[in-house]
């Protein structure tokens, strides 16, 4: 669930999804404007269905994606970190006031005028707790104010924010009727992009119709470019082995592989780049009702593991162990927060640790304590495909063999989200949240819980990590990353979120190209003759 150009990745991939690429050309590489075709359809496969579809309302990947057909954002950051026009033709940070020039003449699809009046009623929307969206302290600083005066958005912030542009970049920017009617955004869109919704069939796909006239995309993108396609049709293909096949008999143009599918693809020479983004990531229900909110209990279940192990497993041999907490590209730091700070595999200190906090083997080597087992609920996401669920096998046999009952479930992106962030009834949970800022992790990693109406699903607690976090929001851009780097490995010393794999991750394209970050630009989509 990727908060991503996310995740969320999350992007939640909280999402793994959301990686940050630029696929064009490959072995149709090197085309023009002459090999583009006019009026065509685009088709794309996503793992898990979006749900409802008000952009404001969910942090998954899929939502994400989709969201980007129909809205747009203040601004846009472009592969190489450079922060470009979007919604706003001008804009600047100074300390803790940001402004932005909203172009004249940008138009909702409805044909009512986008105002900064408008973006200034978005971000109020957001900063609303009532109103539960997940980009609150993500995309929009906690604390914030917007006021419009004419064609300028002030936004006043609660205190400095090192990466404030790239936060807005990733915030849809819902149109007037959406926000006086947000039901209607469950299944509908409302918003100014390059692309709006015509049909929508949950579960199986959504189509999207391009808009005239439309001149204010990234960096001043219209849809006047030739070889942009006349319909994006968005399948839901859960299965990577069907959207593989799909894509190698052309009724797919492209599709996110992870799993060994991928290599079945590479042979086949199809069109792919491959971006860095976390897969491996292992998170613990900090809850007082949950035995993971003992950190006997939470050192335990990390020493029981092969790490290095999981990391092959997880990846399909395609990845490298984890290195930090934001690793999307353009990632804002760069370096290891993980090297030296997550625990290695120890299975005898895993056992006293648990012999230690009470939590005994009985005659049938399950461990219980006052009478309680140590029986856990492990949830892990679908789209970690085949090495998800190889790896998830390994990590229940080795929990088993210290004594602790594991049960495994294993979920689409959707199911994750609404478990982490709705029922809270899992214990164990494997879900990539795949971030370009280490800012955008905050409310994940600490801050009100979910209960408490917060982004942090597991409800962490870590003095350490809010104390660095606090000495990186008195800085600027790269200058603050060192703090970032002190405050994650604060989360990995305390066992609080275990970090174990980055990955590769194949985009694969057929009969097209585009732009990947995070998700498909929309403007950067060409149809090939």
């Amino acid at each position: 669930m990727r908060p991503v150009r996310s995740s969320a990745i999350l992007a939640l991939s909280l999402s793994v999804a959301t990686v940050g690429l630029t696929a064009c050309g490959g072995s149709d590489g090197g085309s023009s404007a002459s090999t583009y075709a006019a009026g065509k359809t685009f088709t794309m496969a996503l793992s898990a269905d979006p749900g409802a579809l008000d952009p404001q309302g969910s942090a998954s990947s899929p939502l994400f994606q989709v969201s980007k057909f129909a809205y747009d954002s203040l601004v846009s950051v472009n592969a190489k970190g450079q922060v470009t026009s979007g919604l706003a033709s001008k804009w600047s940070v100074n300390g803790k006031t940001v402004t932005f020039d909203i172009a004249p003449k940008v138009t909702c699809a409805d044909g009512a005028a986008f105002t900064a009046q408008t973006a200034a009623d978005n971000i109020s929307y957001v900063e609303d707790p009532k109103n539960k969206s997940p980009f609150l302290g993500v995309f929009v600083p906690a604390g914030a104010t917007a006021k419009a005066s004419g064609s300028t958005l002030t936004v006043t912030l609660a205190s400095a924010s090192p990466f404030v542009l790239d936060s807005f970049a990733n915030l849809p920017m819902v149109c007037d009727s959406g926000l006086k009617d947000r039901a209607s955004l469950k299944a509908g869109t409302a918003g100014t992009g390059p692309y709006t919704l015509k049909e929508a069939v949950p579960g199986d796909h959504y189509t999207y119709a391009i808009r005239t006239g439309y001149t204010w995309g990234p960096a001043g993108a219209t849809t006047a470019t030739t070889g942009m396609p006349a319909t994006i049709q968005v399948k839901v293909v859960p299965n990577e082995t069907t959207a593989a096949n799909q894509l190698l008999s052309g009724a797919l143009n492209a599709a996110a592989i992870h799993g060994p599918d991928a290599t079945r693809l590479e042979a086949a020479k199809l069109d792919h780049d491959d971006a860095q983004a976390i897969v491996g990531e292992q998170w613990y229900n900090h809850d007082k009702a949950h035995a993971t909110s003992d950190p006997a209990v939470r050192q335990a279940l990390t020493q029981a593991l092969d790490l290095a192990q999981l990391q092959k497993v997880i990846t399909s041999d395609r990845g490298g162990p984890a290195t930090q907490l934001a690793v999307v590209a353009p990632a804002a730091c760069t370096g290891s927060s993980v090297e030296g700070n997550v625990l290695g595999s120890d299975v005898a200190a895993a056992g006293a640790a648990l012999d230690a906090a009470g939590w005994v083997k009985g005659a049938d080597g399950m461990r219980a304590k006052a009478g309680k087992p140590l029986s856990l609920s492990f949830l892990y996401d679908s789209s970690l495909g085949s090495g998800g669920s190889a790896a998830s096998e390994l990590a229940v046999d080795a929990w088993k063999k210290l004594g602790v009952a594991v049960k495994a479930k294993q979920l689409d992106e959707t199911g994750m989200v609404n478990a982490m962030f709705g029922t809270g009834d899992w214990d164990l949970a494997w879900e990539p949240l795949n971030l370009n800022t280490p800012e955008q992790g905050v409310p994940f990693f600490s801050g009100p819980a979910v209960t408490d109406g917060g982004n942090n699903m597991s409800g962490i607690t870590n003095a350490d990590y809010s104390a660095s976090v606090q000495k990186s929001m008195g800085k600027v851009g790269a200058d603050s990353c060192p703090d970032w780097l002190a405050a994650e490995a604060a989360l990995f010393k305390a066992n609080d979120v275990v970090l174990f794999a980055n990955s590769l991750l194949p985009f694969f394209s057929k009969g097209a190209e585009m732009d990947v970050l995070g998700s498909i630009v929309p403007t950067s989509i060409r149809m090939l003759g």
